[in-house]
This record gives C-alpha cells, structure tokens and sequence, in this order.
C-alpha cells in the first residue's frame, strides 16, 4: 500500500449543467485533474441543442442557477433558452473550465480496468481517469415514435430538439405530434406563422399559468446591489416547489387545489365547451409533468388550429392518417415527441468489474444509490441518474448536491493507498427498496408518463422533498463502500 497522497484524475462527460456544476464543485475545492468530454462543438446540453420557438424554462430564473453563481441580469423570471444557455457559457467563463473540455468528443465506450476507467471516443481516441461522471442528463435523446409509415412522408419532418430554422413556416399546413412540455412552448408561435396547425394529443396535459414578468432595469441593478433580494425570491420559488413536491408525495389531496385552478384556466380562455372536453386530463394532476404557459390554450382556440385525439394510424406521403381513417393533409411534421428519459446513459457501453456490462445490471430498470452509484462500478458517479428528476421544483439544486458527494468522493480516494471505492451491494438494494415503496404511494404510480415504466417501476422521480435529498447527501459515509487499496 502506497502511504502518499494522490491527486485522482476525473472524466465527466456532458457540459450541461451537471456537468459544469461537477466541474466548478471540484475546482472550488482545489481538484484541477479533470477533463470533460463534449459530443457537439460547443457546451450547453439541452440548452444549446433545443432552439425551437418559445424555448424556456418552466423553472423561474432566480432558482434555475447555481446558488453560488446568481445571476441579477435575468431578463424575465422565466427565461429564454438563449438566457441560459449564455448564462451557462458565462460559468464556464467565470470559473475558467475552458482549459479542461474537449469538444467533439463523444463518448461511446467506458471500462473499468485495474483501477481505472478507459473512456473511448467515436473519434478512435482514448482517454483514461480514476473517476468516471457520465453527466449527460435524462433529457438528452429525442424519440421518434414507432409509427407506420413514418419515413413515407414526402413533406419536412423533425423532432422539436432538433427544429429545422430553415423551414418557412408561413402558410404551411403543419402537424403537430405530441402536446408534451416542449409543444406547449412552440405551438403559439407556431400558430400565429402557419396557415393550418393540427395538434395530435394523446393525453391532455395539464396547464398552469406561467406567473412571468420582465424584470425591470431597476429591479437588476437592486439584485446586483443586494443580492439579500434575489436571494429572498428563489426561497419564496423553493417553498412553493417544495409545497407541490409534498402534495404529489404524500398529501394528494393538496393537489385539487392546483387542479382546480387548471380547470378555471380552461374555461377563461376555451369557450367552446367540446374543444374543452378534448384537452381536460383524464388522470390525477402531478401524474405526467404539469405545464406551464399563458399562451398555449388561447393558442388552441383560434380557428388555424384543430386539436385531434383520435389515434394514429399511420404516416403517409401527404401527411397523418388516424384510426377513423381520416387523412389530415400537412406540408410539415413537427414530433414534440419528448426524450428516452430511462436511458440515463445513451449509447454508452459501460463495462464494471469482471466486464460486467451496465445495461445488465439495469435491464430491470436503472437503479443507484443516491441515482449515482452502482455496485459493480466503481469510481462511476452519475449526475442527474436514476431517481434524481423532480416532479417540481429545480433539478440545479440536485446537481450542486450530487456535485458535493462526488467532490467527497474524489477526496476519499486522494487519501493515501485508496485505489477505488465501490457501493455495497446490500446498502444499493435498501436504499432502491425505500425509494420504490415511497413512489408507489406518489402520484406518479397512477398513470402511465415518461416517469414511469411499463412494469411500473419508477425510474426517474426522487420520492421526497429536495431538502431531504441535500440531507442524505451531505456527508458520504464510507461505511457504505467498499475501500479497495492500491496494490
């Protein structure tokens, strides 16, 4: 056994927020021995790949930022995607972890071996670290839906993450698949560009009002001369997350209160009472992701757009059949589709101990300790894993948690003769027996979303409140792994 001190070496890859917020952690406390890997030519994750119209977030500004980066220039509570995608780039920037990311570097293999993590490239490179922090997020990798014909058609098709710009929209005919949180951002402009806009809804979403406001020029300079202000609106945003969190976790009940102002929504603003009937859910409100928008259901009740519940039963050449065997004709087909948020890795192909591939160990759906460990894998620490999504509230706080345990991570295996840490078997298997049994009583048990598998599994939503999830994280017990010396 070694009896000096290390610097340990770290790959993250992704340069969204989970993976700048790994980044910054491990630079604050002095760790500078660390790459992170890039597949575009640029950072940003979902933020610089979905540029769509209407592209934001449903998470207020003041709270959709790192707690020790605020930003006082927010030009909205609710700000666009360039905002925070330039906000990102500012981060890097600021904490200068330019040197440190290479761009164009997709990952599509990574193996434990003799200690270490060989990571390959689909460029033929290879690179090798002592930890391994895939942060390459839940929402990441657009689908497709698997419908006949689909290739048939002779008009533009495109995904939503990936909106072609130059398309002109302008007195087309455009069908619309999906009615998800990305549709109800793209739809309005949409509508107020094409001459026709036809919605195929499978599941009415539930719509809240998006409280939003442009801040005024005095209202920034007061945010960067008392950030105390700012401070004071993300906690009033954090309570009332919290609130909701609560309601779908434990206290459903709480919940009608929300619903019903979802069903004052739909009356103030669709008058006509069978249109209404189409987009009223059918399911406990909290089950499939609540959205937010002030535009999307005046949007749906202005005569250049219909809204179609009847199944589909194929793509054509000229547009989209549906089971009553109506052909509704489109020049363009816009898949607001969502994202394969279960496959927390993509394509990679992780191998652990023994060769002992991930996709094994998760083929009854993916599953670690505190959504970032896995045993079997050691030195692999996921951001933004398994059982880390929030139903409310904002997912940057559980990064700058999930970046603390793996900076203590990194710190356990910097003490002399540490060669890796792995998760004990047993402490994975209790930990995901709570966290499944919580689920079953949350709503998200109750319908069938992207959060939930087909065999019911809940492999994505954290059972608690955020506060609880900064509790658990606090401290890393070694206790719970299995220290492995250097040889």
């Amino acid at each position: 056994m070694g009896d000096t001190a290390r610097t340990p070496s770290v790959l993250i890859v992704g340069t969204g927020f989970g993976g700048v917020g790994t980044a910054v952690e491990l630079k604050r406390a002095g760790f500078h021995d660390f790459t992170i890997l890039e597949r575009a030519a640029e950072p940003g994750g979902v933020w610089r790949e979905n540029t769509y119209p209407g592209a934001a977030c449903d998470i207020p500004s003041p709270l959709y930022s790192f707690s020790y980066a605020p930003n006082p220039w927010w030009p909205q509570r609710f700000s666009p995607q360039p905002d925070i995608h330039a906000y990102l780039k500012r981060v890097i920037a600021d904490f200068d972890l330019g040197p440190h990311i290479r761009y164009g570097r997709e990952v599509t293999a990574a193996t434990f071996d003799e200690g270490r993590w060989r990571v390959e490239t689909a460029g033929g490179e290879t690179f090798e670290a002592d930890v391994f922090v895939p942060a390459v997020g839940q929402l990441s990798r657009p689908v497709l839906p698997d419908i006949a014909g689909r290739d048939s058609f002779e008009g533009v098709a495109f995904h939503s993450a990936h909106w072609n710009h130059d398309v002109d929209l302008s007195g087309k005919r455009v069908a619309v698949i999906g009615t998800g949180a990305s549709a109800i951002q793209f739809v309005p402009p949409l509508q107020r560009e094409a001459a026709q806009v036809t919605i195929f809804q499978r599941t009415a979403p539930y719509i809240m009002a998006k409280n939003d406001t442009r801040y005024a020029r005095w209202q920034k300079r007061l945010f960067e001369r008392l950030p105390a202000t700012q401070l004071l609106g993300r906690l009033r945003i954090f309570l009332l997350a919290e609130y909701a969190t609560y309601a779908m976790t434990r206290h459903p009940v709480l919940a009608k209160a929300f619903e019903l102002r979802t069903a004052q929504l739909r009356r103030r603003h669709l008058k006509d009472p069978k249109l209404r009937r189409k987009v009223t859910p059918d399911y406990p409100l909290g089950c499939k992701r609540i959205l937010f928008t002030n535009d999307y259901l005046p949007a749906l009740a202005q005569p250049n757009v219909e809204v179609e519940t009847g199944r589909i039963r194929e793509i054509t050449p000229r547009g989209v059949r549906t089971e009553d065997g109506v052909e509704h004709q489109a020049d363009v087909i816009v898949y607001g589709t969502g994202f394969n948020a279960t496959d927390f890795l993509g394509s990679m192909k992780v191998l652990g101990l023994d060769g002992r591939s991930l996709d094994d160990a998760w083929r009854g759906g993916a599953r670690a300790y505190l959504g970032m460990t896995v045993p079997g894998f050691p030195n692999l620490f996921c951001v933004y894993g398994p059982n880390t999504n929030l139903g409310a509230g904002s997912i940057i706080y559980m990064i700058e948690r999930q970046a603390r345990y793996i900076r203590q991570a990194v710190e356990q295996l910097a003490r002399p003769g540490v060669s890796y840490v792995d998760v004990l078997p047993e402490v994975e298997e209790r930990y995901d027996r709570e966290v499944q049994q919580r689920l079953g009583h949350s709503v998200w048990s109750s319908c069938t979303s992207w959060y939930r598998q087909a065999d019911g599994r809940v492999s994505t939503n954290w059972p608690g409140l955020v506060t609880e999830y900064d509790r658990r994280t606090r401290v890393l017990d070694p206790a719970d792994f299995r220290v492995v010396a250097s040889s």
